[in-house]
């Protein structure tokens, strides 16, 4: 069993327009609703996968229920989600089909209580007794100390769990300390961390802060990864043009699938680059084509050694 935490997890709406325009009104094509926040997303991916996989985090009211009750559809995947006072936030996608680019609107999220954050201590260790793998996923909600994941860090390496942090920020920077086995940053959390624009050299700052391997997403041109065993780069064969959207969080269930399956690192990266890749095609996140990815999967190349380009 694996484990994803998504302390702000969310209802995902992705609006379709022919061609969206500031200052006008639209008429939508069509609607689509999915759970999400990050480790909703990497959750689903997982169990399309074939693994079964436990969510937690926090949920509440209307829009919360209805996060809970689409879970309930959703093979392989466990609902341990902690119901709070607050509503769980609404994140809206505008695609338009013209252009392929995709506008984004996040909400804050609900503010958690000292006491919610405790109670999900109690649930996250009582958890961790039973999964091979943890992944800690998205921002932080109000009320969450800016040191939460760095403390989730600890107790998953106490309990001798691999842990994977996917975050950004200053969670980031104190959850780096704390010595994830991963990290997974993008080019500019990277960038924010360490003060480098140059890829590899930001990913080395960064396995020294802490982490033991770093894996940082460079978008269109795949993955870097730097551990003590060596560094590789993972590209697609070609560019995909679609709804990024969940791309990074396909990426992030090819790393930590590959990790409990004991894949070495070339195959791991290119199941992950190949997976966000087809989330690209796909129409929301948290889903990928099928077909894309077997295809995909074939024709990514893994250069060990490389730097980035």
């Amino acid at each position: 069993m694996i484990l994803t935490v998504t302390l702000n997890t969310a209802l995902d709406i992705t609006y379709r327009v022919r061609s969206l325009t500031p200052h006008t009104s639209h008429r939508v094509t069509e609607v689509t609703e999915r759970p999400g926040g990050k480790g909703l997303n990497v959750a689903r991916v997982l169990a399309a996968l074939g693994h079964e996989v436990t969510v937690t985090g926090f949920v509440g009211g209307a829009t919360g229920d209805a996060v809970r009750d689409r879970l309930t559809h959703t093979a392989g995947v466990v609902d341990a989600l902690l119901p709070v006072a607050g509503a769980t936030r609404r994140t809206i996608a505008v695609a338009d089909t013209a252009t392929g680019d995709t506008t984004q609107l996040n909400e804050p999220g609900p503010t958690i209580t000292s006491a919610e954050w405790a109670a999900f201590h109690e649930v996250y260790e009582d958890l961790l007794r039973s999964v091979s793998a943890v992944a800690l996923c998205g921002s932080l909600p109000p009320g969450v100390p800016v040191g939460a994941y760095a403390g989730l860090v600890r107790a998953a390496r106490t309990a001798g769990v691999p842990v994977l942090l996917d975050t950004s920020g200053e969670p980031l920077r104190r959850g780096i300390a704390a010595r994830p086995d991963i990290v997974k940053p993008n080019a500019d959390e990277l960038a924010e961390l360490t003060g480098s624009h140059d890829p590899l050299q930001a990913t080395r700052d960064a396995r020294r802060r802490g982490a033991h391997t770093v894996v940082a997403s460079l978008g269109a041109q795949g993955l870097l990864a730097v551990n003590a065993e060596g560094r590789w780069r993972a590209a697609p064969p070609r560019r995909v043009r679609g709804n990024p959207t969940g791309a990074g969080d396909s990426a992030v269930a090819g790393l930590l699938s590959g990790l409990v399956e004991r894949l070495p690192w070339p195959e791991r990266l290119a199941r992950a680059v190949a997976l966000s890749a087809a989330t690209v095609l796909a129409p929301v996140a948290g889903e990928f084509d099928h077909s894309a990815y077997e295809e995909l999967l074939e024709r990514v190349a893994v250069t060990e050694g490389a730097t980035a380009a």
